[in-house]
């Protein structure tokens, strides 16, 4: 018992210290930063912030493509069968369920979905770059928390814009972002060996591909479960161990 209260607390410790915490306060200073210009936004304004939103989303995903050592060949791979998985699963239906509960609590008027599509946008845009994953690698193994603390301006600032356009959905991908890169930093030491730049390269692509989704959901010219494509993210990882 007392090895493992040793253990948590080290994890604690790691945790507290790292760039995730810093992420997870700035996001949520972000995203109440925007619910306060929100408020003073007449409905038609907070449409087109949104449609500027999404185009500002599709760059994101499109400067993200072009990877050194990226192998269509994996990637491919990777989305068939990380979309099956994710079908399987369905995480869109299982996060869009706890969208619908969290709702409940903070909103009254019997009017769902928009917690959870805020939720869902946020969570996809601030935990599925390459930045996230080098970034949590670099602090649980050096203590190196720059790129994390890069990423939290950024998220902060994106924060601030898709909580003005898409509600307060955004705020609780805070704990999404906290519980990713910290995580992340806790495996550091085990999963860093893997984490080659080649598998960073294939893992940076699908991120950004589902990035780009997310853009055309914004748009409205698509209605894809970006969330059930999530699970070819990781795919690259266990293609490299077998």
């Amino acid at each position: 018992m007392e090895i493992v209260n040793e253990l948590s607390q080290t994890a604690f410790g790691k945790i507290l210290s790292s760039g995730a915490v810093v992420n997870f306060f700035l996001v949520i200073l972000g995203s109440v930063l925007g619910l306060l210009f929100k408020k003073g936004i007449p409905e038609r304004i907070q449409q087109t912030l949104m449609t500027g939103m999404a185009f500002c989303v599709l760059y994101i995903g499109v400067t993200g493509l072009f990877e050194d050592g990226a192998n269509i060949l994996i990637i491919i791979a990777c989305f068939a069968l990380g979309s099956l998985l994710g079908e399987l699963i369905d995480l869109d239906k299982r996060i869009n369920t706890l969208g619908a509960l969290i709702e409940k609590k903070v909103n009254k008027s019997g009017k769902h979905g928009k917690i959870a599509e805020g939720f869902v946008a946020a969570t996809l845009l601030f935990c599925v770059g390459a930045m996230t994953i080098v970034g949590s690698i670099d602090s649980g193994i050096n203590g190196d928390n720059s790129t994390l603390y890069s990423k939290s301006i950024i998220d902060c600032v994106a924060a601030v814009a898709l909580t003005s356009s898409m509600g307060i959905g955004v705020i609780f991908a805070a704990a999404s972002t906290l519980v990713i890169e910290g995580g992340l930093t806790l495996l550091a030491d085990v999963i860093s060996p893997i984490l080659t730049d080649y598998i960073i390269a294939q893992m940076s692509v699908i991120g950004s591909l589902l990035i780009i989704a997310l853009a055309l959901n914004m748009l409205k010219i698509t209605k894809i479960k970006v969330m059930n494509f999530v699970p070819a993210i990781l795919l690259p990882l266990l293609l490299y161990i077998f």
